[in-house]
């Protein structure tokens, strides 16, 4: 059951298209030339269709089909290959609403790491916060996750032809009575509570994670190594962290709003900051948590592109990676 789940909700990122089965099949197989990377071009398609109303986007096992075409499985692989920052409007298979981030991802903490969890390292980041399943307002059970995009570098118009690296953590799979995202602590390996969502969706989550595991392999935890690579010159010794933690700098909590996306709303003169922490150690099945740095927002949006063009592909898995 507790694999079922792992699968179910390491899948929550995935969307899917409206295409014929022919497209779709070609999208799956075909090989991706190099993409060029921008931050200033992703983020104003982000922002060009601003939405005036939170929408209330439903998922359901219904949705995972089109006809007789199986759009989840060819979906599955299309995410794990297509590396492109803004594809052709689809529709988010789980964490169908959320809500956009822009900000810097800068780690201030000597440690061992490569790429961009060095010290010294900043990032401009692009990031989408957002509720599994439907629920989104507080008093609902809900697994808040977060999907985040870094560039490489802090020149917002700097033309880039490495990919972005891309990284997944949510706070509980099965989701908490959590009142606000900024109570909890999101990583790439999360718990799981046997919650009444979970029961209730049942049959939708086999479905999930029978797609994916046949597109990947051991998706309980998402690999780190993309930010290790990024920026990173000497790719022979390359030194990644296992987990990852990002959780909110304390007293940012905005108190009485419904919906979680209210509670990134930013001003001009706001910020909203995330802790960084990784780890490599269990000791007593305890990770061994050291702060690194943080994400400091600045800018949000609640739009069409973001719940429906964004796209974060997921890396696939790796057996030779080096942890120390």
């Amino acid at each position: 059951m507790t694999k079922i789940l792992m699968f179910f909700m390491c899948f929550l990122f995935l969307g899917c298209n409206s295409e014929d089965e022919k497209q779709l099949q070609a999208q799956q197989e075909s090989t991706y030339e190099p993409v060029i990377h921008q931050f200033q071009a992703v983020w104003d398609e982000i922002v060009s269709d601003p939405l005036s109303t939170l929408p209330q986007d439903t998922i359901s096992y219904a949705k995972l089909f089109d006809g007789a075409i199986d759009l989840i499985s060819l979906n599955a692989k299309r995410t794990l290959n297509n590396q492109e920052n803004i594809i052709e409007p689809f529709n988010k298979l789980a964490h169908p609403n959320g809500v956009c981030l822009s900000g810097i991802w800068k780690i201030d903490i000597p440690n061992p790491y490569s790429g961009q969890f060095k010290n010294g390292n900043e990032s401009l980041v692009i990031a989408r916060a957002s509720t599994a399943m439907s629920e989104t307002k507080r008093g609902e059970t809900r697994a808040f996750g977060m999907a985040v995009k870094l560039f490489g570098t802090t020149n917002k118009e700097e033309i880039l032809t490495n990919s972005t690296a891309n990284f997944f953590v949510i706070d509980d799979l099965g989701g908490t009575d959590s009142q606000y995202y900024t109570d909890v602590a999101l990583t790439n390996e999360p718990d799981v509570s046997f919650t009444s969502i979970v029961f209730s969706s049942l049959a939708y989550g086999l479905k999930v994670a029978s797609a994916f595991s046949d597109a990947d392999e051991n998706s309980g935890i998402r690999q780190l190594y993309e930010l290790s690579y990024l920026g990173e010159s000497n790719s022979s010794r390359v030194i990644t962290p296992k987990w990852i933690k990002i959780e909110a700098e304390q007293n940012q909590t905005v108190f009485g709003v419904e919906d979680f996306r209210d509670e990134f709303k930013l001003a001009s003169n706001e910020n909203l900051v995330f802790n960084i922490s990784v780890s490599n150690q269990e000791i007593k099945s305890v990770k061994q948590w050291q702060k690194i740095g943080t994400i400091t927002f600045d800018s949000s949006i609640i739009s069409t592109t973001c719940d429906h063009r964004l796209h974060f592909h997921h890396p696939l898995w790796r057996d030779d990676l080096v942890y120390e």
